[in-house]
Formats: structure tokens, C-alpha cells, sequence
């Protein structure tokens, strides 16, 4: 262990020392809002299986600014959010030093994690999903327009998005209705009924603490404006989605829900996860070359099961555009920045077949069926279908650090 990391080292009987779980140390440390058996939504933090509240953690200490202690008296970031970055690592330390300290462990009530309730961990203002997967943008290509380029002329110069809709973001384990919406049909006049194509979309999230009213985030000072990161799954109609988009780009095939995971992974967690991204192949715009800029990919491996039979293990280090290129680029012309916006990466997919992020590529649009262990073939989502996501990350002395899970169950139409 490096001086810098003394910090880390739990006291015997401590709660970390007590209580630490591979993924869930002290090194992690991850938010969510909770609701402890009998009691009422409040901040929590999380380690191995258990959660504490975060404000009982402050007061506790003695030593926290009056700042911190309103940031963090209410019942999910959006407090904290809004203090900013130097109140994210003032907080971020102090609950180091308590979880590691035996001194603190009688004066500290934590709750076994299968006995709380989770919400959303924040209030979400604004919602930009982007498209930053090259392998992603090249599967797609190929589906749908197999006798050109796979990848749109400006797909190497700008990470494209657009803007989704906050208010169908919704926390994991929230069940997910079949979306109804206009189908196309072979004979050329669409239909409308549920969905046929019922797909996921194993992503990243990006969540947004701090405020830039004129916009112009530059790449080295997104640091001090992501918070942290979760896991999200993107549901998508396939077929609504491909007979509305032209030309304004998807609406009612994503709109019907968002799932994110409830844990906020916080960003400074994720130091020893940061690797290069891949090689640029076209020069880009002084805002968005990140060639003499602190590396922002990050390595973190997902897992994507349904009906618990993993079907892909996406890696995100993979992405060809970082979080910093994506705050960067929906700022640059001026759109103003607020706490609790929030930004996907789009689908997470790498260079082999087991690491497509949507049913879309690893079935070839239907075309190439998943052979499921029953015996029976999945092309999208039936009825019922139970979809989880997870991740891990590298962490400080070979640990890992976890994200927990998004889930979703599909019902029938309403």
C-alpha cells in the first residue's frame, strides 16, 4: 500500500473492516437514495451490504462545514449535486476516514441492504443520449444500410445525440409496459399495436452536478462537473423507432422508459479505471481533441443476462468517444448546464459478437435468433423477459469497484 493510499487501510472493527465486499469497499463508496425499514427517503452510501446514512455520517464527524451539512440533509443528491466539486471531495473523505475509523463504528447504524428500499437517486433535468460506440454505429450501419459506408459522414467528427426524455428515466427493478406506436409493414401501410422489436441498450450514465449557465464546458474541466456514473438500460422499439425517425430522429421507440441503476458510482472512484481511448482517425475540432488532455476513457466491463442466461459482456473502454468529448460537445454552442442533468453514452458494444450491447446486433436485426438453454430462439423481448445489466471497473490495489445492477421485467401492453 502507497502513502497515498493509507487512507484506504480499514482499522480492525471499523465498519469498512467489518463489513467491506469485493466491489464494495472503501475504495468505491457509491449514493443512493434509501429508505430504512419503518423510516423515510434519505442519502445513503453503501458498503459491501450495507448502507448508512449519509447525514448521520456527518454529524458524527464534528468537523464537517456547514455547507456540507445542508448539502447532504435531504432525501437524494440533488443537495449535493448542486455544492459542487470541492463538497464532493470534502464529503468523500470524511466518509472515508468515519467507515475506516473503529473509533466511529458504535456511534454509526447501517441497514442490511435486502431490508432498505432504493429510488431514484436524483432528480433528472435534462437527458442527452449519445451514439459513442463505433462498433455500435458499425453493426447499425451494416443492419440497415448494408450498400453503404456503416458510419454517416460526420460520425468520426462529433459524438451525435439528441435529446431524450428526463421524465421516463426511471430507477432499476421498475417494470417495464410493451410500448405501443406505428409499425411498418411490408405491404407499405404501417399498423399500429405493441412493439414487436422490444430491445435493450447496455449503456453507461453520466451524472451532472454543479451548473454552467453560458455552456462551454471545456474537456479539462468536465472532471469538476460529472459526479459520477451509473448503469442504464436504454429500452427500445425497434420497429417504432425505424418507421418515425426520419427526420428528426428517434421519439416514441425511446421515450416510453429509461432504466438506471440506484447507486451512483462516484467519479473520483473511478481514478484507477481511466484508460486512452482509441486512436482518432480523423483530426478533430480544437474543443474535442483530446490528444494533450488527461486520458477519460474508462475500462469497465459490463454484463448483460436475460432470464438470467448472460448473453453479452460489452466493454466500455472500447467507446470511441470519452464522457469529457460528450459534456464538451453539448456545450459548446452555449446550451447552459445544470445540476442533475444527465448524459448516456449510447450502447455499449466492442469488436466481437459476445460484446454487442443490443438484441439489434447480437440477433442481426431477427435475422440471426439467440439460442437460449431452453431450446427455444430470441430474437427481441417477449412478455415477461427479466433483463439485467451489471458492471465493474478497476480500483486502486487490484480491487474492483461494482455498480450493482439495472433491472427490468417486460409486461404486456397496456
Amino acid at each position: 500500500m502507497t502513502p497515498a493510499d493509507e487512507h484506504l487501510r480499514p482499522e480492525p472493527g471499523s465498519i469498512a473492516d467489518l463489513y467491506s465486499e469485493p466491489g464494495f469497499g472503501v475504495e468505491n463508496l457509491p449514493y443512493a437514495s434509501f429508505a430504512p425499514p419503518g423510516g423515510n427517503p434519505q442519502l445513503g452510501v453503501r458498503i459491501g451490504f450495507r448502507v448508512l446514512g449519509v447525514s448521520a455520517i456527518v454529524q458524527s464527524d464534528g468537523t464537517a462545514s456547514q455547507s456540507l451539512l445542508k448539502a447532504v440533509d435531504g432525501h437524494n443528491l440533488d443537495g449535493l449535486l448542486m455544492a459542487g466539486r470541492s463538497t464532493w471531495d470534502e464529503l468523500r473523505g470524511l466518509i472515508t476516514k468515519q467507515l475506516v475509523s473503529a473509533d466511529a463504528t458504535s456511534t454509526l447504524e447501517s441497514y442490511d441492504l435486502h431490508d432498505v428500499t432504493l429510488f431514484m437517486p436524483f432528480t433528472v433535468a435534462d437527458y442527452v443520449d449519445f451514439y459513442a460506440s463505433e462498433h455500435h454505429a458499425t453493426n447499425v450501419g451494416r443492419i440497415f444500410r448494408p450498400d453503404q459506408l456503416p458510419l454517416t459522414s460526420n460520425w468520426k467528427h462529433l459524438p451525435i445525440g439528441y435529446h431524450g426524455r428526463s421524465g421516463t428515466i426511471v430507477v432499476s427493478g421498475t417494470e417495464i409496459p410493451r410500448p405501443k406506436g406505428l409499425r411498418p409493414e411490408p405491404e407499405g401501410f404501417p399498423s399500429f399495436g405493441p412493439t414487436r422489436k422490444l430491445d435493450i441498450e447496455a449503456e453507461i450514465g453520466f451524472v451532472i452536478g454543479g451548473s454552467a449557465p453560458g455552456g462551454e464546458v471545456s474537456l479539462s474541466d468536465a472532471q469538476n462537473f460529472i459526479f459520477g456514473s451509473v448503469l442504464v438500460n436504454d429500452w427500445s422499439a425497434r420497429d417504432i423507432q425505424a418507421f418515425e425517425y426520419v427526420p428528426l430522429g428517434p421519439f416514441l421507440g425511446k421515450s416510453f422508459a429509461t432504466s438506471i441503476s440506484p447507486w451512483v458510482v462516484p467519479i473520483a472512484a473511478l481514478a484507477s479505471a481511466l484508460v486512452e481511448p482509441p486512436p482518432r482517425d480523423e483530426n478533430l475540432a480544437a474543443y474535442l481533441d483530446d490528444s494533450r488532455s488527461p486520458a477519460f476513457g474508462l475500462d469497465i466491463d459490463l454484463e448483460v443476462a436475460i432470464d438470467d442466461v448472460i448473453v453479452s459482456r460489452p466493454p466500455f473502454a472500447s467507446m470511441y468517444w470519452t464522457p469529457a468529448q460528450m459534456l464538451a460537445h453539448m456545450t459548446v454552442n452555449g446550451a447552459s448546464l445544470r445540476s442533475g442533468d444527465f448524459f448516456a453514452s449510447g450502447t455499449v458494444s466492442g469488436p466481437g459478437k459476445e460484446q454487442r450491447g443490443s438484441l439489434l446486433e447480437l440477433t442481426w436485426n431477427g435475422t440471426d435468433p439467440l439460442a437460449m438453454p431452453t431450446g427455444e430462439k430470441m430474437s427481441f423481448l417477449e412478455d415477461g423477459a427479466y433483463v439485467v445489466i451489471g458492471a465493474t471497473a478497476p480500483g486502486p490495489l487490484g480491487t474492483r469497484i461494482g455498480f450493482g445492477e439495472v433491472s427490468g421485467r417486460i409486461m404486456p401492453p397496456t
